[in-house]
């Protein structure tokens, strides 16, 4: 088995988180933009009756990528996510492949995110309050992981307590007109295709497995955090579905800019777009810290360039790598829509764990403690989710992953390629 874990790792991190930090970290991730964007694109790909089936695909398939990460995790407790789980055990290609697919997608979730909270607070002034607000919180992760948890903590803590204020609310109020519930039936292909995109509002999780080596004691503290964060969103977003499906009609949810907002009083709908707002604002700051830790993980290995693995000898935070991908994200902002943005970012996470449950079934009998059904029922789910999605994002994430198997390709022939070791566990 593998050593004991010290409290700082050689690249100057150092583990100052536990569970509940964690834990917030994850539900800031989880519940932000998906639970307030998703489902009307959703509604609209599969009905108001196959959105609840798509929710119970969607769930299936995150349950089963929590297993794998938490599984790999605990064995492999180092900055990277499944971009260090998969060099390690199932190559430098495949390794990369999966940190280039999560930078790149989530990128473009943290400008998208960005672009939907400006949208619900000052939608006048959207651009330039979405590039404020990537500066602002990329700024406050520059000083440290504990800034970053105890911020998630307080507006997860915030948004919680509205959400479910609104649902009780909303089940108060009168019964509308409408149907109680739409069960009208969708095909196959757009249940599974709702599903992928409802991923999205999933995919936070990943960000506590991506701070591994700032957590105390992470092969006790990852599994508990990941479980536990992806058991409330769950409870969470399936009441949301419910309460959605049957207040509102396929039509008006497809077709809702606001879908929570249509649960409520039309003056109670200024107090939901401060809510949503700052939901995207917890997603946005656990975002781009994950994404630091993943850029600094592949710069270690010279998959990124060296600077980006800098970590601040005074915040123990990975500040180059904070500010560069804030500036690709503000960029993102400046030229592209968040509707563009989400299947794309999709495609390229489910893709990501994908890699994850491949480098889970490659683990050595000694760290496996889970049957190896589980990691392939979530390879082939992700797969499925991920072939549904509109072609259009698939062509995009498929010229942006060609574009970074170049780039490595010309950096091995030039000489410059990363280390071949296999890092050990920290």
């Amino acid at each position: 088995m593998s050593p004991s874990v010290p409290t700082s790792s050689p690249g100057g991190l150092v583990r100052s988180l536990g569970v509940v930090g964690a834990v917030g970290i994850g539900l800031a991730s989880m519940i932000g933009a998906g639970a307030f964007f998703v489902w009307a694109p959703a509604s609209a790909a599969a009905g108001a009756g196959g959105l609840l089936v798509a929710l119970l695909v969607a769930a299936v398939v995150a349950t089963l990528n929590a297993f794998s990460t938490t599984q790999l995790a605990m064995a492999h407790p180092v900055s990277g996510g499944a971009y260090a789980f998969g060099r390690r055990w199932v190559g430098p290609w495949w390794g990369f492949t999966a940190g280039w697919l999560f930078v790149t997608g989530k990128t473009a979730s943290a400008a998208a995110i960005a672009s939907v909270a400006a949208a619900y607070v000052w939608p006048e002034a959207r651009t330039p309050l979405a590039v404020g607000l990537i500066v602002v919180f990329a700024a406050l992760n520059m000083t440290g992981v504990r800034t970053t948890a105890r911020v998630s903590l307080v507006i997860v803590s915030v948004v919680l307590t509205g959400l479910i204020g609104m649902l009780v609310a909303a089940f108060a109020a009168p019964q509308p007109g409408g149907p109680e519930l739409d069960l009208t039936l969708a095909t196959p292909y757009d249940v599974v295709q709702a599903a992928a995109l409802l991923f999205f509002a999933f995919a936070g999780y990943a960000r506590m497995a991506t701070l591994g080596e700032e957590v105390r004691d992470p092969r006790r503290t990852l599994p508990r955090a990941i479980l536990l964060a992806l058991a409330v969103v769950l409870a969470l977003y399936a009441i949301i579905a419910i309460t959605l499906t049957s207040r509102l009609s396929s039509g008006a949810l497809a077709a809702s800019a606001s879908p929570l907002a249509e649960l409520l009083d039309p003056a109670w709908r200024p107090l939901v777009a401060v809510l949503a707002g700052v939901a995207c604002l917890g997603s946005l700051m656990a975002i781009l810290a994950g994404l630091s830790r993943t850029s600094l993980a592949m710069a270690r290995e010279r998959d990124l360039p060296g600077v980006l693995a800098h970590v601040s000898p005074r915040t123990h935070a990975p500040v180059v790598a904070e500010g560069v991908i804030a500036a690709v994200a503000i960029v993102i902002v400046l030229l592209l829509e968040p509707a563009q943005l989400v299947a794309a970012s999709s495609a390229a996470v489910l893709l990501y764990y994908a890699i994850a449950h491949l480098a889970a079934l490659r683990q050595e009998a000694q760290y496996r403690w889970q049957p190896r059904a589980v990691a392939v029922a979530g390879l082939l789910g992700c797969v499925l989710l991920v072939a549904a999605l509109p072609w259009g994002s698939l062509l995009g994430t498929a010229v942006l992953l060609a574009a970074g198997l170049l780039v490595r390709v010309l950096a091995v022939r030039g000489g410059a390629a990363p280390s071949r070791r296999t890092p050990e566990d920290t």
